[in-house]
């Protein structure tokens, strides 16, 4: 069983709800908003809340790239005008820029700076003088540089500032009756790039490709690491069995095999958000140990 579904809600703690009374405060103290919204668990969420505290003062942006499956910015529509709630769509089209599409470690920077940019546009448009994204308070603990775009540029992140993390989120949004309480975790397909490995369109569906063929066999938590010819598959530990099994398994290789991949491995590690991050961190802490390391007295 996935280990999201195991979320109760019969009691919330104090703190929890401490929380959220606080998010309310500080979307009430703004007084208009504009969300940067991509449909997934956090930016649903703070989304719904700023619409119940603001009523029509909220505009929900909802950004198309080749970074993400179609299907996200349909979903994302779809929950908008159930919602009730006003929103735009724009593309955005970061492998024109070297910055991006090169892939270095400050990837997300130059991302998140070109769709920060485009918003302050539409916001100054609009008279809004707010920017939100669904950033969350356990976010802070990765390596994720697109933050600085965002402080840089002078966008909010509510969830944040009030303390709430994902789970907590998961907890509310499953109070809300929230279709997106359970839904998996869902990053930027260019994250599935070791850094410095060109992203090119012909490898983002490659990668959209294989994923979406993994949910389809009934795989909940996903993400294919695209190393060339050789496709990395982390999924939850628990997961492991069905996958091996002989029917599963032969399917996964033949269709890989079809989406361009030469080889298929299976991690062992299980998912784990911001893998890829992993050569940094380890080169980090090699460097703070060479710090430490008394020099040998002569």
């Amino acid at each position: 069983m996935n280990k999201m579904n195991n979320i109760e809600i019969k009691e919330i703690p104090k703190i929890t709800l401490s929380k959220y009374e606080k998010l309310k405060n500080i979307l009430q103290e703004m007084g208009g908003v504009l969300v940067a919204f991509s449909g997934g668990v956090d930016s649903t969420f703070l989304l719904k809340t700023a619409h119940e505290v603001l009523g029509k003062n909220v505009l929900a942006v909802i950004a198309s790239s080749e970074t993400y499956p179609p299907k996200e910015k349909e979903e994302a529509i779809r929950l908008a005008q159930k919602f009730s709630i006003r929103y735009k769509v724009i593309e955005t089209k970061e492998l024109e820029s070297s910055d991006f599409a090169n892939n270095p470690p400050e990837r997300c920077y130059f991302c998140k700076k070109e769709l920060f940019s485009k918003l302050k546009d539409i916001a100054e448009a609009e008279g809004i003088s707010y920017i939100l994204d669904g950033s969350n308070y356990e976010d802070k603990a990765d390596f994720r540089p697109g933050m600085r775009a965002g402080e840089e540029l002078g966008i909010r992140s509510p969830l944040k500032e009030a303390h709430l993390g994902k789970s907590e989120i998961r907890q509310l949004s499953k109070r809300s009756s929230l279709s997106t309480w359970n839904k998996p975790s869902l990053a930027c397909l260019s994250s599935r790039f070791p850094y410095y490995t060109k992203i090119e369109t012909k490898n983002l569906k490659q990668v959209a490709q294989a994923e979406e063929f993994l949910r389809k066999l009934g795989f909940v938590q996903v993400r294919v690491r695209h190393h060339g010819q050789i496709a990395r598959i982390e999924i939850e530990p628990s997961e492991f069995p069905k996958i091996t099994e002989k029917k599963i398994r032969e399917a996964v290789v033949k269709s890989f095999k079809k989406f361009g991949y030469i080889y298929i491995a299976l991690d062992l590690a299980g998912f784990r958000s911001g893998s890829m991050n992993e050569p940094l961190n380890l080169a980090s802490g090699k460097r703070r140990e060479r710090k430490r390391k008394p020099k040998n007295k002569k």
